[in-house]
């Protein structure tokens, strides 16, 4: 179907620490649980309520996955962009279950460390296509060592807009 699109945006802390597995072909997945919140006022209590909803994401880009597994701790505040997938797999009794989350994997793929360096972000110098930035923030792709400048960076906009 053309005109379609499946993009998943999440900002949240970690639930735990990452979870890596490698592949007997060399690569690897790194799984985060993050959880995100949102809170309001009851209108007939006058009460604070919240409400946390827990997200299963999955990191196949390889930059990504070493930047998450070096870096992040359970806790973190994260960026993420990526798409929902659906898969289906066998239980060790034989039951077909299914699973959905968030794949971050390909050029498109996006991890932002929010949190400072003193809470456990950092700068990735290894050239794998993620790299850290101001207030040890890591922002990356897996397009081949490219990086992009830090959207969420502070400091002043000197821009000449007319309006």
């Amino acid at each position: 179907m053309a005109g379609s699109v499946n993009k998943v945006i999440l900002l949240g802390n970690l639930g735990r620490d990452p979870e890596s597995r490698s592949f007997q072909n060399g690569g690897k997945v790194v799984n985060l649980t993050v959880a995100t919140s949102e809170q309001w006022k009851d209108k007939g209590s006058g009460e604070r309520r919240d409400k946390v909803e827990w997200h299963r994401v999955a990191i196949f880009s390889e930059g990504l996955a070493n930047v998450a597994e070096r870096y992040l701790r359970k806790g973190s505040k994260v960026y993420l962009e990526g798409q929902l997938a659906t898969r289906k797999w066998t239980d060790n009794a034989g039951v077909e279950k299914y699973s959905t989350e968030i794949v971050l994997q390909g050029f498109n793929a996006v991890l932002v460390m929010l949190d400072g360096a003193q809470a456990g972000g950092g700068r990735s110098d290894s050239g794998n296509g993620a790299a850290g930035g101001g207030q040890g923030g890591g922002w990356g792709n897996d397009a081949g060592g490219g990086s992009k400048a830090d959207p969420f960076a502070g400091g002043d906009l000197d821009d000449d807009v007319p309006f």
